[in-house]
C-alpha cells in the first residue's frame, strides 16, 4: 500500500479564502457568522449565515457560487502543491444539493411560453459534476473523476475515496475536497422547515454553539476546500513540500432517520472505528479530534456518545474542537475546509477553541476546549462528519512532523 500525502491545500471560507488568514482566524476564536447579506431574509426565521466573499472574476466566473468557490480553492492548491504533477490522476469532489435559485424558477415559468428563450446554460451550470469537470480541465487529470453526494459527509468521503484510490496504486495524485452554498433562499427556507438551524440572529456570532446547554440548531455556510493528495514516492520524486498525510478512512451508514442522527451515534462510533483500524493506530495514538459539532439538540449528545463508545475512559482526556462554533456548517464542503483546520493548527502545536461554550450541557461532557486555543503536541488528528440519511465519515490525519520522520 503506497503512503498518502498532501501537498498543496485551499479554502474558500467566511474567515477568509486563504489556509494561513483561515487558521489564524480559528485560532483566535473569531467568528465567520453574520447576517446574511446575499438575498433579503427578512421573512424567514434564520437570518444568518456563514458567507464566503470572492472578489473579482472568482466571484462571477460562475452563476452557481459553489463552482465558483470549487474552482478558486482547487486553484489555490495546485498551485500550492506546485509543479509538474504527473502521472494517473483525478478529481474527487463532495458537492452539494441541487437546489433550484429563484432565477431558474423564472426561467420555468416562462417555459411553456418562450421556450426559444431559455438559455442552455441554466441546465449545465446545475449539473452536480460541473464542478469535478471543471476542476478535472484545470488540473489537466488523466483518469475519471466522481463525486460525493452523502450530504454533510460529502466531503470527508471524497478525501477517504482520493486517499484509498492512491493508497491502493491506482492513481499517482487526486485533487480532492467539497464545496457548496446552500445560503440561498431556498436553502435557507429547506433547512427552516426543518426546524434544524438556529433562530438565534442578534448577536450572529453567538448562534452556532457545539455542545452547549442553549444551542437550538445549526447556523448555516458556504465554502470549499481542496487539498492534493499524492503518493509519497510521487511527492519525493518532484522534490513536493509535504504538508502531512492521511493514514486511515472510515465511512458507515446507520440510516436511523433522514434528519437525525441515531441516539447513540452507532453509525459514527462505526466510521471512528473503521478509520482507526485503516490507520493500523489504537485509541492511545489520537491527540486531538476534530469533531462534527454542529450545535443542534440531537447531534452533539449522539457524537459524545460515539466519541465514548471508541474511546472509553480515554474520552474525557483527548481534546475536542468544534470548527462550526465559528464558521457554521458548511454542509457538503464542511469536511475538507475541517480536515484543513485540523491538519493546519496540529501542524502549528495548537488545537482551535470551540467558541460560545457557555454553557456545558451535562450530556456533553467532554473536553471541548472552549472559548481559546490551547497549546498541545501531537501527531495524529480524527476529523469526522456526520450527514443527514445516516452517512457517518472519519479520517485520520498525520502531522507533517510524523510523516516525515518515517
Amino acid at each position: 500500500m503506497n503512503r498518502v500525502v498532501i501537498t498543496g491545500w485551499g479554502v474558500v471560507s467566511p474567515l477568509g479564502n486563504q489556509v494561513d488568514a483561515f487558521l489564524d482566524a480559528l485560532l483566535a476564536g473569531r467568528s465567520g457568522i453574520r447576517a446574511i447579506r446575499t438575498f433579503d431574509a427578512s421573512a424567514l426565521p434564520t437570518r444568518i449565515a456563514g458567507e464566503s466573499d470572492l472578489e473579482g472574476d472568482a466571484a462571477t466566473l460562475h452563476r452557481d457560487r459553489k463552482v465558483a468557490f470549487a474552482l478558486h480553492a482547487g486553484r489555490t492548491a495546485l498551485r500550492h502543491a506546485g509543479s509538474p504533477l504527473r502521472g494517473k490522476s483525478s478529481v474527487v469532489l463532495g458537492v452539494g444539493l441541487e437546489l433550484f435559485h429563484l432565477p431558474d424558477l423564472a426561467v420555468m415559468r416562462r417555459l411553456g411560453r418562450v421556450p426559444e428563450g431559455v438559455d442552455p446554460q441554466t441546465f449545465l451550470q446545475s449539473a452536480s459534476d460541473e464542478s469535478v469537470a471543471l476542476l478535472t480541465r484545470m488540473a489537466e487529470a488523466t483518469c475519471p473523476g466522481s463525486i460525493h453526494i452523502s450530504a454533510c459527509a460529502a466531503g470527508t468521503d471524497a478525501l477517504g475515496h482520493a486517499f484509498h484510490l492512491i493508497a491502493q496504486g491506482r492513481r499517482d495524485w487526486v485533487l480532492a475536497g467539497g464545496t457548496d452554498s446552500m445560503v440561498n433562499p431556498l436553502g435557507v427556507a429547506g433547512f427552516c422547515a426543518l426546524s434544524a438551524t438556529s433562530t438565534r440572529n442578534d448577536p450572529p456570532e453567538k448562534a452556532s454553539r457545539p455542545f452547549d446547554r442553549t444551542r437550538d440548531g445549526f447556523v448555516m455556510g458556504e465554502g470549499a476546500g481542496a487539498l492534493v493528495l499524492e503518493s509519497m514516492q510521487h511527492a519525493r520524486a518532484r522534490g513536493a513540500e509535504i504538508l502531512g498525510e492521511i493514514v486511515g478512512y472510515g465511512n458507515a451508514f446507520d440510516a436511523h432517520a433522514i434528519s437525525e442522527p441515531h441516539p447513540e451515534g452507532k453509525g459514527a462510533a462505526a466510521a471512528i472505528r473503521e478509520a482507526l483500524a485503516d490507520a493500523k493506530l489504537g485509541i492511545e495514538d489520537i491527540g486531538a479530534i476534530n469533531a462534527h459539532g454542529t450545535s443542534t439538540p440531537k447531534n452533539d449528545p449522539a457524537e459524545t456518545l460515539a466519541l465514548r463508545t471508541v474511546f472509553g475512559a480515554r474520552a474525557g482526556e483527548i481534546p475536542v474542537s468544534a470548527t462550526k462554533s465559528m464558521i457554521g456548517h458548511l454542509i457538503s464542503a464542511a469536511g475538507a475546509v475541517e480536515a484543513v483546520a485540523a491538519l493546519g493548527t496540529m501542524n502549528r502545536d495548537l488545537v482551535h477553541p470551540t467558541i460560545n461554550l457557555d454553557e456545558p450541557d451535562p450530556a456533553c461532557d467532554l473536553d471541548y476546549v472552549p472559548h481559546r486555543a490551547r497549546e498541545h503536541r501531537y501527531d495524529h488528528v480524527l476529523s469526522a462528519s456526520y450527514g443527514f440519511g445516516g452517512h457517518n465519515a472519519a479520517i485520520v490525519l498525520r502531522s507533517r512532523r510524523a510523516c516525515l520522520a518515517r
